[in-house]
């Protein structure tokens, strides 16, 4: 019983703390994503004014 004891600790500590990290990644990879977004979007409109202008 012994053997097991100091192996569950220091997961229970290391566990929640990889999540942390994770959720802080997953949201700073949504932001970059939403940003993405919106940049593709404004190049998008960008061309299609440029397509109409033409004619």
């Amino acid at each position: 019983m012994t053997g097991i004891m100091p192996a569950i600790v220091p997961a229970a500590v290391v566990v929640p703390v990889g999540l942390a990290v994770l959720g802080v990644l997953t949201a700073r990879v949504v932001v970059a994503t939403r940003a993405l977004n919106r940049e593709v979007a404004r190049i998008n409109q960008q061309f299609r004014l440029k397509a109409d202008s033409r004619g």
